[in-house]
């Protein structure tokens, strides 16, 4: 093995590795490392030809320039500096490291014993020492290239939050049983011509995709055949997951962006910045914890113990200003370079903590909201982590969003048929205000949901009351045990044509509630074809037929059904409006923006909302007071939901050259717009309606 090579200072910026088209500058940031070491491999990987440690230190920065090297030449690095755990140091020079700004990896970790920095089964547990060499089961980092050929025409979609539909989608999930689909598995088959008419036909303008930052497979999941397969363990910020190139370059992640931008539909990606996958102290030594444990981990008062706000055995130490630029350069890289529009944030309350707990003015929300690159694109958070006081569901400041689980309870249990839940219903309908209405937000702050990658798809909500993960190999203990079901009288497949009709008249009233309402609605990949999981709740490690969308299976009617309503929610601003509906009155006519109405058309009062059975909610909807006036044919909304018997309803006067149009029934969902001739009109049980107050024609 060389130890020597064409070797400069090189300089401390960038971090990682950049081709300058002579050489490569390598730049590493370790506060406490003694040395750093970089280590070269032969083309096909297997043989580690030179160990150059790095000359020069600037601060915290370990850098060199290495002349004649290329993109595509396979590197790694060795940190050397004390095994101190009660110090919060884990330094092993034994063990093979991947650069945290790697923007390509060869593979993934090989689990075995020699990827921890301790020995396993010594008596001293994380006190010992292991000195075996990890490089035999370690990935590859590549020193890559990344500009990519966008081309005159591409512009980015741009789509104001009050126009955006949210579909959340799993890479590989989505389009791995597609029967039109060739290139199935990664971004490619994303970017593929039938993915693309399905997404466009469909009407969503933007898709979250869950992680595809390089992640590893649980060690305890490879030994039960199973797979990580959402991606909630991150190995590397800057690299996408080997698993979705195809044909193992970075242009494949580039090409899908610019595909689904010309379609009109933005990308954006749910991230992982709060863990990686080192977990605990008891985890392997991959990349951070041999770097620099102490800086890139937040540990407990010993220092030898990892803080577990996360659940997942570590947490980033995001007060670190190294670690904080990093997590910072990560998001500009992904959208300057990789072409993205924004990012959800897998439990950001952690990325909010300091010493003294959630703080939503602590370093990183700064970071973000002040930086030119970052203040501009969509940013959503995940509002809660395990730690104390980590449900911040509102608590975030603006621009972000947020997940909004408070919604998905309600309108699930009021479609269920809870007691007492019409005056819950109506605060989500507007926005959620009790939550959102503060700091300048708008209504659009609440990211909507049914359904998310985590929990019963929409088919299984309305198909099962307890969840079924045996698969899982845990007992069915694991995923959440409160779901909010109803499998309408029996578990799972049936072939009763009640039960199959009630399930079908389930869905369409939960998926118009969702359209219907103010805030930024997200729809989870496959709950409009009428996927099924079998009632798994937790498919985090499924990457198989229960994980992925069943096409074979899809449900045409239901389909075109919220083709419908999506389309519907774009002709229709009042159901877009960025300001809270509040029953204030409105500048332009006097009239309020909103009015909550009995079934006699009269104005709900104080008591009404405290009726035991209250079973049905009618909302007038106006544009609200002091939005622009703007030409359209309607003025007024009226949306009715009813969990009762059929009822008959007394709709609003509308004023003398207007007449309320029945747009939606979800019990006919196949109607078309039909004008009312009286005020007084029928509603069916269990069902939702949508009247638009039009001109009348002539």
């Amino acid at each position: 093995m060389k130890t020597s090579n064409a070797l400069a200072p090189g300089h401390a910026a960038p971090l990682g590795a950049t081709f300058d088209g002579e050489g490569v500058n390598f730049a590493v940031f370790s506060e406490h490392a003694t040395r750093m070491t970089l280590c070269l491999f032969s083309e096909d990987g297997k043989t580690e030809t030179h160990r150059i440690d790095l000359p020069e230190r600037n601060g915290d920065v370990w850098h060199g320039y290495v002349s004649g090297l290329k993109p595509g030449q396979l590197y790694g690095l060795r940190a050397d500096g004390p095994y101190a755990p009660f110090h919060g140091h884990r330094f092993n020079y034994n063990k093979l490291l991947l650069d945290p700004y790697a923007k390509r990896l060869t593979g993934h970790p090989q689990w075995h014993d020699a990827l921890m920095g301790y020995t396993v089964g010594d008596s001293k547990g994380d006190l010992s020492f292991d000195r075996r060499d990890s490089a035999p089961y370690m990935p590859r980092c590549v020193v890559e290239d990344p500009s990519f050929a966008w081309g005159d025409d591409h512009v980015r979609p741009m789509t104001p939050l009050s126009k955006t539909i949210v579909y959340e989608a799993h890479v590989k999930g989505l389009a791995q049983q597609h029967p039109d689909v060739t290139d199935k598995g990664g971004f490619l088959g994303l970017a593929s011509d039938p993915m693309l008419e399905h997404l466009t036909k469909l009407g969503i303008t933007a898709i979250e995709l869950l992680p595809v930052h390089a992640f590893t497979d649980d060690r305890f999941l490879v030994e039960k055949d199973l797979r990580n397969y959402w991606g909630y363990q991150t190995l590397g910020f800057f690299a996408p997951d080997p698993r979705y190139l195809s044909k193992g370059a970075l242009w494949e992640f580039q090409h899908m962006v610019a595909r689904l931008h010309a379609a009109g539909i933005e990308v954006l990606l749910d991230v992982v910045y709060n863990h990686t996958c080192e977990g605990d102290e008891m985890g392997p030594t991959l990349s951070f914890r041999g770097l620099d444990n102490r800086s890139y981990y937040r540990l407990t008062d010993d220092h030898r113990h990892s803080i577990n706000d996360t659940g997942c055995g570590n947490t980033v130490n995001v007060e670190h200003p190294m670690v904080m630029r990093m997590i910072v350069d990560s998001l500009r890289y992904w959208v300057e370079v990789m072409g993205v529009d924004g990012f959800r944030f897998d439990l950001c309350s952690t990325l909010g903590r300091t010493s003294r707990g959630f703080d939503r003015n602590a370093a990183f929300f700064q970071a973000v909201r002040q930086d030119p690159v970052l203040a501009h694109v969509k940013l959503i958070a995940e509002p809660w982590d395990i730690g104390p006081g980590g449900y911040q569901v509102g608590g975030f400041p603006p621009p972000f969003s947020e997940w909004n689980d408070k919604y998905r309870d309600a309108v699930r249990a009021y479609w269920r048929g809870d007691e007492g839940m019409v005056p819950e219903l109506a605060e989500r309908l507007t926005g959620s205000a009790v939550q959102f209405d503060h700091s300048g937000r708008p209504a659009t702050a609440s990211v909507n949901l049914l359904t998310a990658h985590d929990g019963f798809t929409l088919m299984d909500v309305v198909s099962y009351n307890d969840r079924h993960n045996e698969a899982n190999g845990e007992d069915n203990r694991d995923g959440h045990g409160n779901n909010i079901s109803d499998n309408m009288g029996v578990e799972g497949p049936t072939d009763d044509a009640g039960i199959i009709a009630a399930r079908a008249q389930r869905r369409r009233n939960l998926m118009a509630t969702l359209l219907l309402s103010q805030g930024t609605p997200m729809i989870l990949a496959g709950d409009e074809l009428g996927n099924s999981q079998s009632g798994n709740n937790n498919a985090y490690c499924q990457d198989n037929e229960i994980g992925w969308i069943d096409w074979d299976s899809t449900d045409p009617d239901f389909l075109a059904f919220v083709q419908r309503l999506i389309a519907f929610r774009k002709e229709h601003p009042i159901l877009r409006q960025k300001r809270f509906l509040h029953s204030r009155e409105r500048l332009v006519d006097g009239l309020q923006d909103l009015f909550w109405w009995r079934a006699d058309g009269t104005e709900m009062e104080d008591d009404d909302w405290n009726e035991p059975d209250l079973s049905l909610l009618c909302a007038e909807m106006r544009m609200a007071s002091g939005t622009p006036s703007y030409a359209a044919r309607e003025e007024a909304l009226f949306l009715v939901f009813n969990n009762g018997d059929d009822a008959e309803l007394c709709l609003p006067a509308a004023p003398e050259k207007r007449h309320w149009v029945r747009h939606l029934d979800t019990a006919s969902p196949e109607s078309e717009p039909t004008p009312e001739t009286t005020r007084d009109v029928t509603i069916a049980g269990q069902s939702v309606g949508v009247w638009v107050q039009e001109l009348r024609d002539g």
